[in-house]
């Protein structure tokens, strides 16, 4: 199962990466603390996590090796139904996800989809307000990521 976790992770980053879609920004921390961060800062808006996919660790599990990489799940239904009423296939994005990874040592990034993309490529009209929400949540929660 965990398998099956981390392979629809890494199709779904993938996919939204190749869209040209990605916010990115670059913390001093190191990946886990960054995460650690981002799991508190969702938690503290009384947000759900509902994964925290560790892709190092799955690849060292089949012999492999790769930088630090962690994507945190998370989400609101309040926001999140809303949007995947107007387009079920939202659900494809959602819940929510901020991947941090290690690109160099010492230079870990924190990135997530945009919103405004995820709004053209679902084609939902008349819910500015909730990816603006959803974009400044985002935004929020991967500075705190990034911390001081």
């Amino acid at each position: 199962m965990r398998f099956l976790i981390l392979l629809a992770t890494s199709l779904l980053f993938a996919a939204s990466a190749s869209a040209q879609s990605l916010k990115v920004r670059e913390t001093k921390s190191t990946v886990k603390e960054a995460a650690d961060r981002l799991v508190k800062a969702v938690e503290e808006k009384g947000l759900k996590v509902a994964a925290r996919v560790d892709h190092a660790a799955g690849a060292k599990a089949v012999g492999l090796e790769m930088p630090p990489t962690e994507v945190i799940m998370f989400g609101n239904p309040k926001l999140g139904t809303p949007l995947m009423l107007a387009n079920p296939q939202l659900g494809v994005d959602l819940p929510l996800k901020i991947v941090i990874w290690e690109a160099a040592p010492g230079k870990t990034m924190i990135g997530y989809t945009a919103p405004d993309s995820l709004k053209a490529r679902f084609d939902i009209k008349d819910k500015d307000a909730l990816f603006k929400t959803m974009g400044d949540a985002l935004e929020g929660f991967a500075a705190a990521a990034a911390g001081p």
